[in-house]
């Protein structure tokens, strides 16, 4: 996926989930506000001092003008858009991964209560699949989730149920970043989570880990990573 309209900023702080304040290039005092794409912790990500990129936004009428999409941690340039997981996934399911190339793929199908973030069909096989991106990176090891997440465990639980009912389920970690080592759930922060993942890797339920190649304009889905449980 593609993005337009970059500009490079050093973060100030995040009053709340929803905004931070930056300065823009050349902008000598003050700050400009802008929307967090990401409503994580990512304490992290977003410290004083560090170099984001910043997307200006297209609707002149917004209460912000601008959206923080990246934040460069050490030699390590991460997307935290939330939003970018799925496309990239979108786009890296369509060259053929994981289903035959020219398989039917569709986003946002209901199953039952639940709603996925992709349907796939090719030929006999019916699945299910959930996405979930990773920004949270400790020592080279990227983990999920960096906060508690009932509705990321609710998800793998309803994976679990596409099995019982004959569907192929798969749960598919987008890393929004390069140079990491493997993929584990974040225990110490979510057990529960934690707990899920694995009864649904024993279910059946298909666990898969992509790292990107990251720029400030692009973030494309790469190479898979070992998934530890």
């Amino acid at each position: 996926m593609k993005y337009e309209g970059m500009e490079k900023a050093v973060f100030l702080k995040r009053p709340n989930r929803f905004i931070a304040h930056v300065r823009l290039k050349g902008q000598q005092e003050g700050f400009t506000v802008c929307h967090v794409q990401n409503t994580g912790r990512c304490r992290e990500l977003l410290v004083p001092g560090a170099e984001v990129w910043v997307q200006k936004a297209g609707n002149p009428a917004r209460k912000t003008a601008y959206d923080l999409i990246c934040v460069k941690k050490g030699d390590r340039l991460i997307n935290m858009d939330s939003q970018a997981p799925n496309q990239a996934a979108e786009e890296w399911l369509k060259k053929g991964n994981l289903f035959p190339k020219g398989a039917l793929i569709r986003r946002e199908v209901s199953f039952g209560s639940s709603r996925f973030d992709f349907y796939a069909q090719a030929g006999e096989r019916r699945a299910f699949l959930e996405v979930k991106g990773v920004t949270l990176e400790e020592e080279g090891l990227a983990k999920f989730p960096d906060a508690p997440t009932e509705r990321g465990a609710r998800h793998v639980e309803e994976l679990i149920r596409c099995r019982e009912e004959g569907y192929e389920a798969w749960l598919l970690f987008i890393v929004q970043m390069k140079g990491i080592r493997k993929v584990t759930p974040n225990d110490a922060t979510d057990p529960v989570f934690g707990a899920a993942l694995r009864k649904a890797a024993a279910a059946g339920v298909e666990i898969r880990a992509v790292d990107c190649l990251v720029t400030p304009e692009e973030m494309t889905a790469d190479q898979y990573l070992p998934v530890i449980l």
